[in-house]
């Protein structure tokens, strides 16, 4: 089953158009393979409908910088606030800056382990009597430690009894718990959209509430950061193991993307799956949990942004009061690991039982790098929407693929990245045939300059992409605190949009150019099994 609280879309990206009934299936069967970022549908506002290229948006951009407060508790947690009084509520976005990039090999997994276990309370949340259950979780991590000590040492016999043993204690600690009590403490006061989600770079957790229950918040999640239980340790590995076989084993995207990775990256960590590796998701202990924790949960790792009806003096007086209480920690050390350059093209083929599938990445920059805007233009002009050149390429005109796709930051983008393109097949064309059309659209988009239509298409999507993810409250949330941990400000959101308005056909073709070479290619493919 997959969590309650690990559900998944695609990341946000400015640049959309609309996608097909197919398209929005595989974007959405791709979004739970990664477990990214999930928002509720946003709702487009007028300005953004109306957008027009030279539309100038500016003083709409000033007013909401205008309405921006942050400050810095002393013990480094950094607080976003965005004033917006038409409604009585208010979105709340924990990010912490931590994600499966830094997870240690053998160890893969943990960072996912963690969100899930943030749900279930803390020393007074969610538990009858916490020295009683305190005493069995222990109890369960010495017999879990003799279980695995067992299997390693091939006594099956032994770890059948303790697995037995572990059972038993699983069932006596769970008179000691109260259920989902974090989520009915929310739902009770009006809460809405209570989630959270794992990510390459970043977890994050959020949910919004009435403007009047704002202390709520911040009680709650202090508590929950400060004072975590990661109660029902066992039970939630069962339910991680079940999303690794439905996401990855029993599915043949999901194990083409995991082998896509391990093919395209050959040192940095993006090239382990977000959800980790079965053999390593059995032996997690809570210990490591707890240590992936401490190391990483420390309070100037973290960014909270707050956006809705809120008064920003009150806002930093009770974050000074809960949050405030956090023990100072140090920076946990950042990725060093650099990916080589790629010197050669990548292929592989999967046969297994499914419909032909055909991807196609290249290495791209990181978010930061000064081109980043150009790619977004790239991806757009080749997928955004019916007139895209793939889709009308491939899908309209030569008729070889149902859809066509992408997914530009694979599978994050605070480190060099991938540009993925994807095609679904038509019935009885192979994924091989795939390949000179895609050959075809990118040399096409490397030799001949795009024409100021189509570039002030792109633009236009990008801009009303970005007024829709600012009109809503959670939307907002989600940026400020993304770009504040990223790039280092929340600003960068809108000097994003600058940059998307300079980009120039030249642009659009020197970033092709220097991107889809053949070295830089990684190539997967699935074809069916003759059973299939």
């Amino acid at each position: 089953m997959i969590s309650l609280f690990s559900r998944a879309i695609p990341p946000r990206r400015f640049w959309s158009g609309t996608p097909s009934p197919l398209g929005r299936a595989i974007a959405l069967l791709l979004g739970l393979w990664l477990g990214l970022i999930t928002c509720t549908a946003l709702p487009t506002p007028a300005l953004a409908r109306t957008a027009t290229p030279g539309t100038d948006i500016q003083p709409y951009l000033d007013r909401v910088t205008d309405q921006v407060t942050e400050f810095t508790l002393d013990n480094g947690l950094k607080f976003i606030v965005l004033e917006r009084h038409q409604a009585p509520v208010v979105s709340f976005m924990l990010y912490a800056n931590v994600g499966a990039v830094n997870e240690e090999d053998g160890k893969t997994g943990v960072a996912h382990y963690l969100e899930h276990l943030a749900f279930k309370g803390t020393t007074r949340i969610g538990t009858r009597n916490y020295e009683a259950e305190q005493a069995v979780l222990d109890r369960q991590d010495q017999v879990f430690k003799q279980i695995l000590a067992a299997e390693q040492a091939g006594n099956g016999e032994a770890a059948a009894d303790l697995r037995s043993q572990l059972t038993a204690l699983r069932t006596e600690a769970a008179q000691y718990v109260e259920q989902n009590e974090y989520g009915q403490i929310v739902e009770q006061a009006g809460g809405v959209g209570l989630n959270a989600t794992t990510g390459a770079d970043a977890t994050r957790y959020f949910y919004s509430l009435p403007s009047n229950k704002l202390e709520l918040w911040m009680s709650l999640e202090s508590e929950r950061f400060l004072e975590p239980v990661f109660r029902e340790f066992y039970e939630e590995k069962d339910v991680i193991l079940e999303e690794r076989r439905m996401r990855v084993d029993n599915s043949p995207i999901g194990t083409l993307i995991e082998v896509f990775l391990e093919e395209a990256f050959t040192e940095h960590p993006y090239r382990r799956p977000i959800i980790g590796y079965a053999d390593d998701l059995y032996v997690a202990t809570r210990e490591d949990v707890q240590a992936f924790f401490d190391r990483y949960y420390g309070p100037n790792n973290l960014v909270a942004a707050i956006v809705g009806d809120v008064d920003p003096a009150e806002v930093q007086a009770m974050a000074t009061a809960y949050f405030g209480r956090f023990p100072a920690r140090s920076l946990p050390a950042r990725v060093e690991v650099t990916e080589p350059p790629q010197t050669a093209p990548k292929e592989f083929t999967l046969t297994l039982p499914s419909q032909p599938w055909y991807l196609e990445g290249y290495h791209r920059p990181s978010l930061n790098d000064p081109d980043h805007a150009i790619y977004g233009m790239i991806e757009s002009i080749l997928v955004s929407g019916r007139t895209a050149r793939l889709y009308k390429g491939l899908v309209e005109d030569q008729r070889v693929a149902l859809d066509v796709g992408s997914i530009n930051g694979f599978p994050g983008d605070k480190y060099p990245t991938l540009l993925v393109l994807y095609a679904v097949t038509a019935p009885g064309v192979l994924p091989d045939d795939i390949a000179p059309a895609f050959e075809a659209e990118l040399d096409r988009l490397i030799n001949e300059p795009v024409t100021e239509a189509e570039l002030d298409r792109v633009k236009t999507q990008a801009r009303a992409g970005l007024l829709r993810q600012l009109s809503s409250n959670g939307g907002m949330a989600a940026l400020l605190a993304e770009y504040e941990a990223k790039t280092g400000s929340w600003r960068n959101i809108f000097s994003e949009l600058a940059a998307i308005e300079a980009v120039t056909a030249a642009d659009v073709q020197r970033v092709a150019a220097a991107t889809f070479r053949p070295e830089n290619r990684t190539v997967g493919k699935i074809v069916p099994d003759s059973n299939s």
